[in-house]
């Protein structure tokens, strides 16, 4: 304990208030700060994926927001067929295979749409995974049968071994340790060979490709595990929400998920968890004075990337402008 760093000992004390404070809020009856920390929990799973492309990857993707959406209607979909008395086998086992779906298919999307977005660079990266992304959002938009733009109310939120998904405090708890998964798991691929390649086909691909790496494939593999990450954070989000509606998969979405990583700091360990935090509650406390809250918000954003280099992460090292 005594060879932690200052952000070291920062991220530690931030994940004991996270596994603290909420169930001790729950349980004093302020159920409200409960599910907003759950909120909050789920989509730092997604920041955090997103940072292992964005941070250290340098992919500015602008469509990962699909990736929730797959998983939220992994959810949504087999529970409306089992409402129905459809699928009577998968409705037995629907955690496992809610889970199996959101993650497989949102791996899959990444894989195919990686593999073409990754043919381009700069900008052109940015515009094409904001058009898949838009694709998956419109073809979403289009089935009616699941509500279309009204969204699709889960009435039987997924069923899971030992843990009962419509326990607050049982479903804060499987959000909470799987975010701390998600950032090891994170922590140990950039710290690999792997993540080193990934680093450094960053700073400077010619030279990481005369080192005998195809960056491509490399850049294919990180895409594909971030996008099956987010979809397990949209697994989870719509058993939280019990509602899911392709607005959750539109591209503004993606920018909320980049502005979450942004402010809290980039190639960080802790910083998508504490842009997520300070995302969710300015938004929390913004919304309650005027529905207009995206423009102070923005002026916020604004000054972190002006004045604060490396996001809050980086005013807590010292490195203010």
């Amino acid at each position: 304990m005594s060879g932690l760093s200052k952000t070291g000992w920062v991220t530690l004390i931030a994940m004991i208030a996270l596994a603290i404070v909420p169930p001790v809020m729950f349980v004093s009856g302020l159920t409200f700060y409960m599910d907003l920390a759950t909120r909050l929990v789920i989509l730092a799973i997604a920041a955090v994926s997103l940072n292992l492309i964005l941070g250290f990857g340098g992919m500015v993707s602008f469509g990962h927001a699909a990736f929730i959406g797959f998983g939220a209607y992994a959810v949504g979909i087999p529970a409306y067929h089992a409402t129905y008395g459809e699928f009577d086998l998968i409705a037995s086992y629907s955690g496992l295979f809610h889970l199996a779906l959101a993650v497989g298919i949102s791996a899959l999307f990444a894989l195919i749409t990686g593999a073409i977005s990754l043919r381009t660079k700069g900008v052109y990266f940015i515009m094409i995974t904001m058009a898949f992304g838009q694709m998956a959002y419109f073809f979403f938009l289009s089935l009616d049968i699941y509500g279309g733009d009204d969204g699709l109310t889960i009435d039987v939120r997924s069923e899971l071994p030992f843990i009962n998904l419509d326990s607050p405090m049982q479903l804060y708890g499987l959000s909470y340790v799987s975010l701390v998964v998600a950032m090891f798991m994170v922590h140990r691929i950039v710290n690999s060979r792997f993540g080193m390649v990934l680093q450094g086909a960053k700073g400077n691909d010619e030279r990481v490709v005369t080192l005998g790496y195809n960056t491509y494939y490399y850049r294919l593999a990180a895409y594909v595990i971030s996008g099956a990450m987010t979809g397990y954070a949209g697994f989870l989000l719509g058993n939280f929400t019990t509602f899911i509606s392709p607005d959750m998969m539109h591209w503004t979405r993606s920018g909320e998920l980049m502005f979450m990583v942004i402010l809290g700091g980039v190639s960080t360990a802790l910083g998508p968890v504490l842009g997520s935090s300070i995302f969710i509650l300015l938004e929390e406390v913004l919304s309650s004075f005027t529905i207009y809250w995206h423009l102070p918000f923005g002026l916020l954003l604004i000054g972190v990337v002006l004045f604060i280099r490396g996001g809050l992460m980086g005013l807590l090292k010292g490195g203010g402008k």
